[in-house]
């Protein structure tokens, strides 16, 4: 690849960016092996009760891109204190929010796990361990909203100190609750709840330290923040639906294709964050050159991080094929599995090179405030995607099937973003989106 102007703003943007995702899936892990030790009713547990919270965060995501795109045209614009003054409402959005999704998850905590299939003493304990991790639920959508403002002023660096430090402050808590005070399970939610509100104590003190005058809601400003972010849940939901879905499909196959599916869509979830971290990149790079009135450089450097993405998925794609005997038997054993893991391998791998330009694609957009169309687009996708996957158990195409419908699916998204980036209709300059 050509050197590019571009490139040590993307490194720069892209590396803290990095950092902090891989903090969270990294903490999982942890997570994991410090209930695991317990016994395997507590894990079982911990991944009912994880799946529902993690499901729930992720659809909340929308405070973080849509507080980064409303706050980098501000900062791109050279309006520091009407950007900086987008923090504070962004708290107040996300405290909201968070209560609204805590109070939810008290009341619902028991048909939550039974619909997950939670039963006996595995889903009291993962009802226990929800409704105490909700208390934290507040705070963590704070965190979410506080990376976006500062990743909104090209700030990347303390985010990733305040999530490295409050995970790592998390699993000292865990150990010290579940096994110095022998609280077993519920240790480590109130470990989790703890590191949470540090975490959001850390980024509420950041924000109004930057914060120009009251500190009061505004509901102008939270109305701006709701706008967009109202549409990129859409966007979020029917993507996070149509995964969900497809791992539902493969649980009616049969044992062995979800297993498959499995590891695969693990892969897919940890190695797509070197695509997010480049995405993350883009919001930052072209919402700022737009406020700014500079069109051209928000192009130039679309283009530029679209070439990043395609060298990215490219060489994921070629790794996970010249390993394609290897990677599957890393995670089981059984013949099966690795079976059926082989069969859908050659779709999976052929997966990333689209699917990093649908991620560029994204980011793009998310920075250029164009969350309408994203979600309108995700919709289109999803109902393309559905069918398809539900074919795959109605005509007996199996996981091969599923996989061809991820395969539709990110070609579709690639079809109406890769339309909208070319017409040009995005890159609209000025402060407002």
């Amino acid at each position: 690849m050509r050197r590019s102007p571009y490139d040590s703003e993307i490194v720069s943007l892209a590396l803290p960016a990095l950092g902090a995702l891989a903090a969270e899936p990294l903490y999982l892990l942890a997570d994991t092996a410090i209930v695991g030790h317990l016994g395997t009713p507590q894990l079982a547990a911990l991944a009912l009760a994880a799946t529902v919270l993690s499901t729930l965060v992720s659809l909340c995501i929308f405070l973080t891109y849509g507080t980064t795109a409303r706050v980098t045209r501000l900062h791109g614009a050279g309006e520091h204190r009407a950007a900086a003054a987008l923090g504070p409402q962004a708290l107040w959005l996300a405290l909201g929010v968070g209560a609204t999704v805590a109070a939810m998850v008290i009341a619902l905590a028991v048909p939550l796990v039974h619909g997950l299939g939670g039963s006996g003493d595995v889903g009291d304990a993962a009802v226990r361990y929800l409704r105490i991790a909700s208390l934290g639920v507040p705070m963590a959508l704070v965190a979410l909203a506080g990376q976006g403002f500062l990743r909104g002023v090209g700030d990347l660096r303390t985010p990733l100190v305040i999530v490295v430090a409050a995970n790592a402050v998390n699993v000292v808590l865990e150990v010290l609750f579940v096994y110095g005070f022998d609280w077993g399970l519920d240790g480590s939610a109130w470990g989790t709840v703890a590191a949470q509100a540090g975490m959001g104590i850390a980024f509420v003190t950041v924000l109004l330290r930057a914060a120009p005058g009251s500190l009061a809601p505004d509901w102008e400003r939270i109305r701006s923040l709701v706008s967009i972010g109202a549409q990129l849940f859409v966007r979020t939901a029917a993507l996070v639906g149509c995964f969900a879905f497809g791992t539902s499909i493969c649980a009616r196959i049969g044992q062995a294709s979800l297993g498959a599916h499995q590891i695969a869509f693990q892969l897919f979830g940890f190695l797509a964050l070197v695509l997010d971290a480049i995405a993350i990149a883009g919001q930052v790079i072209v919402g700022r050159a737009l406020g700014g009135g500079d069109a051209d450089s928000a192009v130039a450097a679309a283009r530029r991080m679209l070439e990043w993405s395609v060298g990215a998925g490219l060489l994921i794609g070629g790794v996970l094929f010249a390993l394609s005997d290897v990677i599957p038997r890393a995670f089981t054993t059984d013949p099966a599995v690795i079976e059926r893991a082989h069969a859908m391998w050659p779709l999976f791998c052929l997966m990333w090179p689209p699917a990093a330009i649908v991620f560029a694609l994204d980011g793009i957009l998310i920075g250029a405030g164009d969350a309408r169309y994203l979600a309108g687009a995700m919709v289109a996708s999803a109902a393309v995607f559905v069918p398809l996957a539900s074919g795959a158990l109605a005509f007996g195409w199996g996981i091969v099937g599923v996989w061809c419908a991820v395969l539709a699916l990110m070609g579709m998204r690639l079809a109406t973003l890769g339309v909208r980036f070319a017409g040009g209709r995005w890159a609209l300059v000025g402060a407002a989106t």
